[in-house]
Protein backbone atom coordinates (compact mmCIF):
# COMPACT_ATOMS: atom_id res chain seq x y z
CA UNK A 1 0.00 0.00 0.00
CA UNK A 2 0.92 3.42 -0.93
CA UNK A 3 2.38 5.57 2.31
CA UNK A 4 -0.05 7.80 4.27
CA UNK A 5 0.67 11.16 3.22
CA UNK A 6 1.27 14.60 4.95
CA UNK A 7 2.88 16.30 1.68
CA UNK A 8 0.23 19.08 1.39
CA UNK A 9 1.98 21.08 -1.13
CA UNK A 10 1.56 17.49 -3.68
CA UNK A 11 -1.64 16.73 -2.85
CA UNK A 12 -2.95 20.11 -3.88
CA UNK A 13 -0.32 21.24 -6.52
CA UNK A 14 -1.33 17.75 -8.74
CA UNK A 15 -4.85 17.78 -7.91
CA UNK A 16 -4.78 14.54 -6.55
CA UNK A 17 -8.54 12.36 -5.86
CA UNK A 18 -9.26 12.76 -1.98
CA UNK A 19 -12.25 10.87 -0.45
CA UNK A 20 -13.95 13.15 2.44
CA UNK A 21 -15.07 10.74 5.21
CA UNK A 22 -16.50 13.45 7.23
CA UNK A 23 -20.54 13.97 7.69
CA UNK A 24 -22.42 16.05 4.42
CA UNK A 25 -22.64 19.23 6.74
CA UNK A 26 -19.03 19.44 7.53
CA UNK A 27 -18.22 19.11 3.68
CA UNK A 28 -21.16 21.48 2.50
CA UNK A 29 -18.96 24.07 5.23
CA UNK A 30 -15.88 23.97 3.09
CA UNK A 31 -13.91 21.10 1.49
CA UNK A 32 -11.66 20.95 -1.41
CA UNK A 33 -11.80 21.20 -5.10
CA UNK A 34 -10.78 17.82 -5.73
CA UNK A 35 -12.80 15.78 -3.02
CA UNK A 36 -16.14 14.45 -2.96
CA UNK A 37 -18.00 13.24 0.08
CA UNK A 38 -18.27 9.81 1.12
CA UNK A 39 -19.47 9.98 5.02
CA UNK A 40 -18.77 7.12 7.17
CA UNK A 41 -22.05 8.80 9.35
CA UNK A 42 -24.68 10.69 8.01
CA UNK A 43 -25.41 14.40 10.10
CA UNK A 44 -27.97 12.40 12.02
CA UNK A 45 -25.58 9.74 12.94
CA UNK A 46 -23.10 12.28 13.94
CA UNK A 47 -25.14 14.25 15.99
CA UNK A 48 -26.11 11.42 17.82
CA UNK A 49 -22.45 10.33 18.70
CA UNK A 50 -21.17 13.72 19.20
CA UNK A 51 -24.29 13.91 21.84
CA UNK A 52 -22.97 10.56 23.53
CA UNK A 53 -19.17 11.96 23.45
CA UNK A 54 -20.20 14.65 25.89
CA UNK A 55 -22.67 12.96 27.83
CA UNK A 56 -20.73 9.66 28.85
CA UNK A 57 -17.48 9.75 26.83
CA UNK A 58 -15.15 8.53 24.08
CA UNK A 59 -15.85 4.95 24.53
CA UNK A 60 -19.25 4.97 24.66
CA UNK A 61 -19.81 7.46 21.53
CA UNK A 62 -17.32 4.90 19.50
CA UNK A 63 -19.24 1.93 20.65
CA UNK A 64 -22.25 3.84 19.64
CA UNK A 65 -21.24 4.51 16.06
CA UNK A 66 -20.26 0.91 15.70
CA UNK A 67 -23.83 0.04 16.43
CA UNK A 68 -25.31 2.87 14.09
CA UNK A 69 -23.07 1.85 11.31
CA UNK A 70 -23.13 -1.82 11.18
CA UNK A 71 -24.98 -4.30 9.08
CA UNK A 72 -26.82 -3.29 5.68
CA UNK A 73 -25.21 0.01 6.30
CA UNK A 74 -21.70 -0.50 7.04
CA UNK A 75 -21.53 -2.93 3.73
CA UNK A 76 -23.44 0.13 1.44
CA UNK A 77 -21.14 2.09 2.60
CA UNK A 78 -17.86 0.54 2.33
CA UNK A 79 -19.29 -0.35 -1.36
CA UNK A 80 -19.55 3.35 -1.93
CA UNK A 81 -15.88 4.17 -1.06
CA UNK A 82 -14.03 1.07 -2.86
CA UNK A 83 -15.92 2.18 -6.09
CA UNK A 84 -14.36 5.76 -5.48
CA UNK A 85 -11.31 3.83 -4.44
CA UNK A 86 -11.18 1.86 -8.05
CA UNK A 87 -12.48 5.16 -10.16
CA UNK A 88 -9.46 6.69 -8.72
CA UNK A 89 -7.05 4.97 -7.55
CA UNK A 90 -4.11 7.58 -6.64
CA UNK A 91 -6.25 9.34 -4.45
CA UNK A 92 -6.25 9.55 -0.74
CA UNK A 93 -8.77 9.53 1.92
CA UNK A 94 -9.33 11.97 4.98
CA UNK A 95 -11.77 13.05 7.90
CA UNK A 96 -11.74 15.99 10.07
CA UNK A 97 -8.09 15.70 11.80
CA UNK A 98 -6.71 12.24 10.35
CA UNK A 99 -8.13 10.18 13.57
CA UNK A 100 -10.69 8.01 14.08
CA UNK A 101 -12.92 8.12 11.18
CA UNK A 102 -10.26 7.92 8.88
CA UNK A 103 -8.52 5.30 10.22
CA UNK A 104 -11.69 3.22 10.80
CA UNK A 105 -12.61 3.58 7.13
CA UNK A 106 -9.01 2.57 6.04
CA UNK A 107 -9.09 -0.73 8.33
CA UNK A 108 -12.97 -1.28 6.99
CA UNK A 109 -11.50 -1.15 3.22
CA UNK A 110 -8.56 -3.23 4.46
CA UNK A 111 -10.74 -5.81 5.87
CA UNK A 112 -12.58 -6.13 2.50
CA UNK A 113 -8.91 -6.69 0.50
CA UNK A 114 -8.67 -2.78 -0.69
CA UNK A 115 -5.63 -0.95 0.37
CA UNK A 116 -5.93 2.80 0.41
CA UNK A 117 -3.68 5.77 2.38
CA UNK A 118 -5.44 8.39 3.99
CA UNK A 119 -4.19 12.05 4.69
CA UNK A 120 -2.41 12.58 8.23
CA UNK A 121 -4.03 15.19 10.05
CA UNK A 122 -6.74 15.83 8.03
CA UNK A 123 -9.11 18.15 6.89
CA UNK A 124 -7.57 20.88 9.37
CA UNK A 125 -3.83 20.11 8.86
CA UNK A 126 -4.91 20.82 4.74
CA UNK A 127 -6.99 23.67 5.72
CA UNK A 128 -4.65 25.49 7.79
CA UNK A 129 -1.72 24.92 5.22
CA UNK A 130 -3.84 26.25 2.42
CA UNK A 131 -4.11 29.73 4.79
CA UNK A 132 -0.87 29.86 5.63
CA UNK A 133 0.37 29.50 2.28
CA UNK A 134 -1.93 32.06 0.98
CA UNK A 135 -0.08 34.13 3.53
CA UNK A 136 3.01 33.43 2.60
CA UNK A 137 2.63 34.25 -1.29
CA UNK A 138 0.87 37.60 -0.37
CA UNK A 139 3.97 38.67 1.74
CA UNK A 140 6.22 37.28 -0.57
CA UNK A 141 4.42 37.88 -4.14
CA UNK A 142 4.26 41.60 -5.45
CA UNK A 143 0.70 42.72 -6.28
CA UNK A 144 -0.55 43.96 -9.70
CA UNK A 145 -3.68 45.01 -9.71
CA UNK A 146 -6.01 44.94 -13.30
CA UNK A 147 -8.30 48.56 -13.05
CA UNK A 148 -10.28 50.03 -15.88
CA UNK A 149 -14.43 50.72 -16.05
CA UNK A 150 -16.67 48.43 -16.45
CA UNK A 151 -16.84 46.44 -19.68
CA UNK A 152 -13.21 46.75 -20.36
CA UNK A 153 -12.44 43.58 -20.12
CA UNK A 154 -10.21 42.96 -16.89
CA UNK A 155 -11.26 39.35 -16.44
CA UNK A 156 -9.94 39.03 -19.93
CA UNK A 157 -6.69 40.36 -19.33
CA UNK A 158 -6.39 37.94 -15.99
CA UNK A 159 -7.15 34.88 -17.71
CA UNK A 160 -4.49 35.50 -20.64
CA UNK A 161 -1.85 36.01 -17.61
CA UNK A 162 0.22 32.86 -16.07
CA UNK A 163 0.38 35.20 -12.96
CA UNK A 164 -2.76 35.55 -11.75
CA UNK A 165 -5.25 35.15 -9.39
CA UNK A 166 -9.19 35.11 -10.50
CA UNK A 167 -11.20 36.25 -7.22
CA UNK A 168 -14.35 36.71 -9.72
CA UNK A 169 -14.18 33.08 -11.39
CA UNK A 170 -13.13 31.27 -7.74
CA UNK A 171 -15.79 33.87 -5.67
CA UNK A 172 -18.53 32.79 -9.52
CA UNK A 173 -19.47 36.32 -9.39
CA UNK A 174 -18.76 39.11 -11.51
CA UNK A 175 -17.95 41.38 -8.83
CA UNK A 176 -20.75 44.01 -9.51
CA UNK A 177 -24.81 44.57 -8.73
CA UNK A 178 -25.22 42.61 -12.04
CA UNK A 179 -22.73 40.04 -11.21
CA UNK A 180 -24.50 36.78 -9.93
CA UNK A 181 -24.89 33.83 -12.05
CA UNK A 182 -27.86 31.44 -12.34
CA UNK A 183 -26.00 28.80 -9.64
CA UNK A 184 -24.74 30.06 -6.06
CA UNK A 185 -21.79 31.32 -5.29
CA UNK A 186 -19.41 28.99 -3.38
CA UNK A 187 -19.37 28.93 0.75
CA UNK A 188 -16.58 31.28 2.03
CA UNK A 189 -13.92 28.53 2.61
CA UNK A 190 -14.16 26.56 -0.73
CA UNK A 191 -13.28 30.31 -2.30
CA UNK A 192 -10.63 30.41 0.43
CA UNK A 193 -9.16 27.36 -0.48
CA UNK A 194 -9.51 27.99 -4.13
CA UNK A 195 -7.95 30.80 -4.13
CA UNK A 196 -4.93 29.62 -2.14
CA UNK A 197 -4.67 26.70 -4.02
CA UNK A 198 -4.64 28.98 -7.66
CA UNK A 199 -1.86 31.05 -5.37
CA UNK A 200 0.23 27.87 -5.17
CA UNK A 201 -0.02 26.41 -8.27
CA UNK A 202 1.39 29.89 -9.69
CA UNK A 203 4.31 30.14 -7.49
CA UNK A 204 4.97 26.68 -8.31
CA UNK A 205 6.21 27.82 -11.95
CA UNK A 206 8.80 30.50 -10.30
CA UNK A 207 6.41 32.81 -10.38
CA UNK A 208 7.61 36.12 -8.62
CA UNK A 209 4.67 38.57 -8.69
CA UNK A 210 0.91 38.11 -9.00
CA UNK A 211 -1.74 40.06 -10.43
CA UNK A 212 -5.47 40.03 -10.04
CA UNK A 213 -8.42 42.31 -10.47
CA UNK A 214 -8.86 45.40 -8.30
CA UNK A 215 -11.92 44.66 -6.61
CA UNK A 216 -13.91 45.93 -3.44
CA UNK A 217 -13.55 43.90 0.18
CA UNK A 218 -16.92 41.68 -0.93
CA UNK A 219 -17.04 39.79 -4.44
CA UNK A 220 -20.38 39.03 -4.29
CA UNK A 221 -21.30 36.82 -0.88
CA UNK A 222 -17.54 35.78 -0.48
CA UNK A 223 -14.63 38.25 1.32
CA UNK A 224 -11.45 38.72 -0.32
CA UNK A 225 -9.15 37.24 2.49
CA UNK A 226 -7.97 40.11 4.94
CA UNK A 227 -4.32 39.81 4.16
CA UNK A 228 -4.70 40.25 0.82
CA UNK A 229 -7.27 42.79 0.76
CA UNK A 230 -4.38 45.05 2.86
CA UNK A 231 -2.02 44.19 0.20
CA UNK A 232 -4.42 45.47 -2.79
CA UNK A 233 -5.00 48.24 -0.62
CA UNK A 234 -1.02 49.40 -1.46
CA UNK A 235 -0.65 47.36 -4.84
CA UNK A 236 0.03 49.38 -8.07
CA UNK A 237 -2.46 49.58 -10.85
CA UNK A 238 -2.92 49.00 -14.76
CA UNK A 239 -5.72 50.78 -16.01
CA UNK A 240 -7.63 49.07 -18.58
CA UNK A 241 -9.00 51.07 -21.52
CA UNK A 242 -11.76 50.56 -24.55
CA UNK A 243 -14.63 51.98 -26.23
CA UNK A 244 -17.94 52.60 -25.31
CA UNK A 245 -18.79 50.20 -27.87
CA UNK A 246 -16.89 47.48 -27.22
CA UNK A 247 -17.66 47.99 -23.40
CA UNK A 248 -21.22 47.61 -24.03
CA UNK A 249 -20.74 44.66 -26.35
CA UNK A 250 -18.91 42.94 -23.61
CA UNK A 251 -22.04 43.39 -20.89
CA UNK A 252 -24.45 42.56 -23.01
CA UNK A 253 -22.71 39.35 -23.92
CA UNK A 254 -22.00 38.53 -20.40
CA UNK A 255 -25.19 40.00 -18.94
CA UNK A 256 -27.62 39.49 -21.56
CA UNK A 257 -26.40 35.92 -23.57
CA UNK A 258 -24.52 34.09 -21.27
CA UNK A 259 -26.91 34.67 -18.36
CA UNK A 260 -30.12 33.80 -20.45
CA UNK A 261 -27.96 30.66 -21.63
CA UNK A 262 -27.53 29.94 -17.72
CA UNK A 263 -31.06 30.02 -16.56
CA UNK A 264 -31.98 27.76 -19.66
CA UNK A 265 -29.24 25.21 -18.37
CA UNK A 266 -31.47 24.81 -15.44
CA UNK A 267 -34.99 25.12 -16.81
CA UNK A 268 -36.35 22.69 -19.03
CA UNK A 269 -39.39 25.00 -19.72
CA UNK A 270 -37.82 28.09 -22.01
CA UNK A 271 -40.42 30.05 -20.64
CA UNK A 272 -39.93 29.53 -16.86
CA UNK A 273 -36.28 30.26 -18.06
CA UNK A 274 -36.75 33.60 -19.47
CA UNK A 275 -38.91 34.08 -16.67
CA UNK A 276 -35.74 33.82 -14.08
CA UNK A 277 -33.41 35.64 -16.54
CA UNK A 278 -35.64 38.62 -16.74
CA UNK A 279 -36.11 38.72 -12.69
CA UNK A 280 -32.33 38.90 -12.60
CA UNK A 281 -32.06 41.61 -14.78
CA UNK A 282 -35.20 43.26 -13.61
CA UNK A 283 -34.25 42.77 -9.81
CA UNK A 284 -30.00 43.50 -10.68
CA UNK A 285 -31.26 47.02 -11.74
CA UNK A 286 -33.70 47.30 -8.25
CA UNK A 287 -30.71 47.07 -6.27
CA UNK A 288 -29.50 49.62 -7.28
CA UNK A 289 -32.20 52.05 -7.69
CA UNK A 290 -31.14 54.41 -4.50
CA UNK A 291 -27.77 55.29 -6.21
CA UNK A 292 -29.39 55.97 -9.56
CA UNK A 293 -32.30 57.75 -8.43
CA UNK A 294 -35.99 57.50 -8.44
CA UNK A 295 -36.32 59.15 -12.44
CA UNK A 296 -33.04 57.72 -13.50
CA UNK A 297 -34.19 53.69 -12.57
CA UNK A 298 -37.54 54.41 -13.96
CA UNK A 299 -35.81 55.22 -17.63
CA UNK A 300 -33.41 52.38 -17.50
CA UNK A 301 -36.14 50.18 -16.22
CA UNK A 302 -38.43 51.11 -19.18
CA UNK A 303 -35.89 50.27 -21.19
CA UNK A 304 -35.25 46.95 -20.35
CA UNK A 305 -38.67 45.64 -20.19
CA UNK A 306 -38.80 46.83 -24.19
CA UNK A 307 -35.28 44.98 -24.58
CA UNK A 308 -36.63 42.24 -22.94
CA UNK A 309 -39.71 42.04 -24.34
CA UNK A 310 -38.28 41.92 -28.06
CA UNK A 311 -36.27 39.68 -27.01
CA UNK A 312 -38.81 37.13 -25.73
CA UNK A 313 -41.16 37.80 -28.88
CA UNK A 314 -37.91 37.95 -31.39
CA UNK A 315 -34.87 36.78 -29.98
CA UNK A 316 -33.39 40.01 -30.98
CA UNK A 317 -31.20 41.16 -28.05
CA UNK A 318 -30.07 44.17 -29.45
CA UNK A 319 -32.53 46.41 -27.79
CA UNK A 320 -30.53 45.48 -24.36
CA UNK A 321 -27.72 47.90 -25.61
CA UNK A 322 -29.70 51.11 -24.47
CA UNK A 323 -30.16 50.31 -21.03
CA UNK A 324 -26.48 49.51 -20.81
CA UNK A 325 -25.66 52.51 -22.45
CA UNK A 326 -27.65 54.59 -19.91
CA UNK A 327 -26.46 52.38 -16.95
CA UNK A 328 -22.44 53.23 -17.94
CA UNK A 329 -23.22 56.79 -18.44
CA UNK A 330 -24.95 57.01 -14.86
CA UNK A 331 -23.69 54.75 -12.73
CA UNK A 332 -20.79 52.91 -13.25
CA UNK A 333 -18.65 55.18 -15.17
CA UNK A 334 -19.19 58.16 -12.69
CA UNK A 335 -18.72 55.70 -9.58
CA UNK A 336 -15.13 54.64 -11.46
CA UNK A 337 -14.03 58.04 -12.32
CA UNK A 338 -14.30 58.66 -8.76
CA UNK A 339 -12.32 55.57 -7.72
CA UNK A 340 -9.68 56.54 -10.60
CA UNK A 341 -9.04 60.14 -9.22
CA UNK A 342 -8.27 58.29 -5.56
CA UNK A 343 -6.43 55.93 -6.80
CA UNK A 344 -4.38 57.98 -9.78
CA UNK A 345 -0.84 58.03 -7.90
CA UNK A 346 -0.89 53.99 -7.68
CA UNK A 347 -1.86 53.70 -11.36
CA UNK A 348 1.36 52.91 -13.26
CA UNK A 349 0.48 52.00 -16.56
CA UNK A 350 -2.20 52.74 -19.20
CA UNK A 351 -3.45 50.71 -22.44
CA UNK A 352 -5.70 48.81 -24.05
CA UNK A 353 -5.93 45.45 -23.48
CA UNK A 354 -3.33 43.88 -25.67
CA UNK A 355 -1.23 46.53 -24.06
CA UNK A 356 -1.92 45.39 -20.68
CA UNK A 357 -1.13 42.09 -21.18
CA UNK A 358 2.38 43.19 -23.07
CA UNK A 359 3.32 44.81 -20.32
CA UNK A 360 2.06 42.83 -17.58
CA UNK A 361 3.90 39.86 -18.66
CA UNK A 362 7.24 41.52 -19.65
CA UNK A 363 6.96 43.27 -15.92
CA UNK A 364 6.45 39.63 -14.58
CA UNK A 365 9.80 38.27 -16.89
CA UNK A 366 11.83 41.05 -15.51
CA UNK A 367 10.78 40.71 -12.16
CA UNK A 368 12.17 36.84 -12.64
CA UNK A 369 15.16 38.23 -14.11
CA UNK A 370 15.70 40.13 -10.71
CA UNK A 371 14.92 43.44 -12.88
Amino acid sequence: MRDNTADFRQLFLADIPLIDVRAPVEYLKGAFPTACNRPLMDDAERAQVGTTYKQRGQEAAIALGHKLVSGDIKAARIEAWIAQVKANPEGYLYCFRGGLRSQLVQQWLSDAGVQYPRVIGGYKAMRRFLIDSLDEAIEQSPLVLVAGLTGTGKTEVISALNNSLDLEGHAHHRGSSFGRHATPQPTQINFENQLAIEALKVRAKGVQRLVCEDEGRMVGSCSVPLNLYRAMQEAPLVWLEDSQENRISRIQADYVTNMHAEFSQLHAEPEAAFAAFSEYLLNSLLRIRKRLGGEQHQALDALMQQALAEQQRSGDESLHRAWIKGLLEHYYDPMYAYQRESKQARVVFSGNQAEIIEYLAELAINNQHGA
